[in-house]
């Protein structure tokens, strides 16, 4: 009985069967080309902000840094919104699964809501954790200040003062580190999704458009996610180790796909398929969707600097609006 369900479900695969020798060859070629430009596409985008700390118009107290920013988070709340969150409400409502408990409740939304929830509380969980082990080591210092008051009185004040604006610092700089990290994984989890489907089609036409798609969709995803590693202040090792691990997943995800759909029997239309890509897929969003609102454009937009100069406000606003606009019209193709 789920075999002949499962049957019915691919017999409108992707063209898997029906292609030619030919055209499988051709197919073949395309897809390893499109490791490549994908691998350098997600390279140049993360690579960018990083390398843009050099440039003093990007740094991080420059107002073109304020909008740099705000391109990058919407970029990625366009991806969470437009790009992945309809894709795992349309694999997730497939007639496919109409006997299945996902059928009958919204999966997507679902799905997307708990990985909402289960972000907000890795973020305010772990900033709390390392928040009271930070002050926790800050008061120890402190009652050792304490017995010396009346000899250093002077010196206990400012000390006091430096560590608690210290203190504030190294609180906001593990955020940002752990903003970038979670980031990552939702991000990284797409790409991989998007490398397997462009790595499991066979249909030339299919994949030539996906190929340029796909190279500026991971091009800007790089370059929102550039911006939150750079933000982070990582040491040189883990910059490299996180940016690198970006750039590749597109790559391993069509390596995948190819695989899959030559040797392990892969069909992208069965319901196992259809399952794991949307439950994933509404995951992603989930994340991407709380990252960029809540952690990216939040802070920035109640900023007393920017709330103070209307230009620059005008000017994050409109770099917000194109960084959407350019992930949206990226959605007519990918």
């Amino acid at each position: 009985m789920c075999c002949a369900a499962s049957s019915d479900c691919t017999s409108h695969d992707d063209d898997h069967d029906s292609v030619s020798q030919e055209e499988a060859e051709k197919a073949t070629k395309l897809k390893l080309g499109s490791i490549a430009l994908l691998l350098m596409a997600g390279g140049v985008g993360v690579s960018l902000p990083l390398v843009g700390k050099k440039i003093p118009a990007l740094q991080p107290e420059n107002d073109i840094f304020f909008m740099v920013k705000a391109f990058a988070a919407g970029v990625i709340l366009c991806t969470g919104f437009v790009h992945i969150l309809p894709d795992a409400f349309e694999r997730l409502s497939s007639p496919c699964l109409e006997d299945t408990v996902a059928g009958k409740f919204p999966f997507a939304g679902f799905v997307a809501m708990v990985s909402a929830m289960g972000t907000l509380m890795i973020d305010t969980f772990a900033t709390g954790y390392y928040k009271r082990q930070h002050f926790s080591s800050n008061n120890g210092i402190k009652q050792v200040n304490v017995v010396d008051e009346e000899e250093h009185a002077g010196h206990v004040h400012v000390h006091t003062h430096a560590s608690h604006g210290h203190a504030h610092g190294s609180t906001e700089l593990i955020r940002r580190r752990i903003v970038s990290q979670v980031l990552e994984i939702g991000i990284v989890v797409h790409s991989v999704i998007i490398g397997i489907s462009l790595g499991a089609s066979q249909s030339i036409e299919t994949i030539k458009p996906l190929m340029a798609a796909l190279s500026f969709h991971q091009f800007f995803e790089g370059l929102g996610l550039g911006g939150c590693i750079s933000l982070a202040e990582l040491k040189s090792k883990s910059t490299v180790i996180m940016a690198t691990f970006f750039s590749v997943t597109a790559s391993i995800g069509i390596g995948i796909g190819m695989g899959m759909s030559s040797g392990l029997g892969y069909r992208r239309e069965s319901k196992e398929a259809i399952m794991v890509e949307g439950m994933l897929n509404a995951a992603s969003a989930g994340i991407l969707i709380y990252m960029s609102l809540v952690d990216l454009l939040a802070p920035d937009f109640v900023n007393p600097r920017l709330q103070s100069n209307l230009w620059l406000h005008l000017a994050a606003f409109l770099s917000l609006l194109l960084g959407g606009a350019s992930m949206s019209l990226l959605a007519i193709w990918a």
